[in-house]
C-alpha cells in the first residue's frame, strides 16, 4: 500500500511540475495573450551610448538611472550636441539637454527606462523617443520636493510623424 502511495506521489508531483496542459498550439496561445506579455526585453541590454554637456547634472542623473536599470552606459561629452541631433533627425522643438542611442534608434530626453526597454521589445519602424524639455519629476529631474510633473514620451516613426508613446 505504501508503494502505492509514494508511486501515486511521485507521479503527482510530476504532473505538477509539468505544468498546465493545452490543447491549443503555442502559436495560438501566443496570439490570444496580450502583447505587453509577448513582448520581452533582451536578456542583456544593449549599450546606451549617451551625449551631453560635461557640465549637465541632470544629464548625469539619468545616466545613473540607466545604469540602475541595468543598461550598460557610455557617455560622450560635448560642448556642441547640435549637429548631432541634425543628424539623427530629432525634429525640430522636441530637443532636450543630452541624446542617446541604442540598438539603432535615438532617445532624446529625460525618457524612462522602462519606455526603452519597451522601444528595445516592440521594435516599432521608428527613429526613435523624444522627451522634450525637461518635466519635473521624470528621470533625473528628481525634486526634493517630490513635483511630478505630467508628461508624455513621444515616438518618432521613420517618416518624422510623432505619436504619444507613454504618459507619465
Amino acid at each position: 500500500m505504501h508503494s502505492n502511495l509514494y508511486g501515486l506521489t511521485v507521479l503527482l508531483a510530476a504532473a505538477l511540475a509539468a505544468g498546465p496542459v493545452s490543447s491549443q498550439s503555442p502559436a495560438a496561445s501566443a496570439a490570444e495573450a496580450p502583447a505587453a506579455h509577448r513582448s520581452t526585453v533582451p536578456a542583456s541590454l544593449p549599450l546606451v551610448v549617451v551625449h551631453k554637456s560635461p557640465t549637465c547634472g541632470c544629464c548625469t542623473l539619468w545616466v545613473d538611472h540607466l545604469r540602475a536599470a541595468g543598461f550598460p552606459v557610455d557617455v560622450r561629452e560635448s560642448d556642441d550636441l547640435e549637429p548631432l541631433k541634425r543628424s539623427l533627425g530629432i525634429p525640430f522643438g522636441k530637443g532636450s539637454c543630452h541624446t542617446a542611442e541604442v540598438a539603432g534608434y535615438y532617445v532624446e530626453g529625460h525618457v524612462p527606462a522602462a519606455d526603452i526597454q519597451r522601444l528595445l521589445a516592440d521594435r516599432p519602424d521608428a527613429r526613435g523617443l523624444v522627451l522634450p524639455g525637461m518635466p519635473l519629476g521624470s528621470p533625473g529631474m528628481e525634486t526634493a520636493d517630490g513635483t511630478v510633473q505630467r508628461y508624455t514620451v513621444e515616438l518618432v516613426g521613420r517618416d518624422g510623424t510623432v505619436s504619444p508613446y507613454a504618459r507619465h
